[in-house]
């Protein structure tokens, strides 16, 4: 567990990183660096979004799964990873609209 929340604390310090959430399998916050409200809102949508995604892949391809979603939008980028039964939700800001 110890490399898990090194491995955060890495990502979060990245100067472009607006913020990570980690999720369970039913969608709910276990660990955030947002609000209960925000991780929720987001939490939820992309559990949705993500088994849509994954269903999609497999679909195309049965021997394949979904490994990481990425959404862009005009001023972030949102990271989705499923792992078992998690999702890691990484929110950035776009390289040009942060400052180190």
């Amino acid at each position: 567990m110890a490399e898990v929340e090194e491995t955060l604390q890495r990502i979060e310090a990245h100067g472009s990183v607006v913020g990570t959430i980690i999720a369970n399998a039913d969608g709910i916050p276990i660990r955030s660096t947002f609000d209960i409200s925000k991780a929720g809102k987001y939490a939820e949508v992309l559990r949705h979004l993500t088994a849509m995604a994954r269903s999609t892949v497999r679909d195309v391809d049965p021997q394949n799964d979904l490994v990481v979603m990425r959404i862009s939008t005009k001023s972030q980028e949102i990271m989705i990873a499923p792992e078992n039964s998690y999702l890691l939700i990484l929110v950035q800001q776009k390289a040009d609209k942060y400052t180190r």
